[in-house]
């Protein structure tokens, strides 16, 4: 088999049922993306070592988060111990990949803003991290900037017997 012959990446997830996300390298070396919670569109980072999806409590309006306070104390990028708040039942798109019953926490990210803006780049709304990467069977092509998420199989609904 000549090394033409190979499939890409990209056609052989397609195969699998896969769906293709394009990324965007930040001037601070960070992928962003876009995505949609609760219909509203929004930039996100995707971040690997973030346990969970994050937003920002001055976010919380515009994506519709019903929000609790929550014990969960929040650290990354050099802050630590911040007060969070945790919005379960939401809804996130990313492409074609979508997914209901989403928990977010919230937390205030004006650390990880401030950092980006020093850099030119522009704000986000909040985190993609690991759960979702999980839930979405995720697989990160660094060479190409794009992200891989798997579409949920349809169930077929059962029959009813007409018996």
């Amino acid at each position: 088999m000549t090394k033409s012959s190979k499939p890409s990446l990209k056609s052989f997830l397609t195969e699998q049922g896969y769906i293709k996300v394009n990324l965007k390298l930040t001037k601070t070396h960070h992928f962003e993306m876009k995505a949609t919670l609760n219909g509203v569109k929004g930039r996100f980072i995707l971040d690997t070592g973030a346990s969970i999806s994050c937003v920002g409590f001055e976010a919380a309006e515009k994506f519709k988060l019903k929000a609790k306070d929550s014990p969960m104390k929040a650290a990354g990028a050099g802050a630590t111990d911040m007060m969070t708040q945790l919005a379960k039942k939401n809804t996130v798109k990313i492409g074609k990949w979508k997914q209901t019953k989403v928990p977010l926490v919230l937390f205030d990210i004006t650390h990880v803003n401030t950092a980006l803006t020093s850099h030119d780049a522009k704000p986000v709304d909040g985190i993609i991290g690991a759960d979702i990467l999980n839930q979405a069977k995720g697989i990160i092509d660094y060479n190409k900037k794009c992200l891989f998420l798997k579409l949920a199989v349809k169930k077929p609904k059962a029959k009813l017997d007409s018996n």
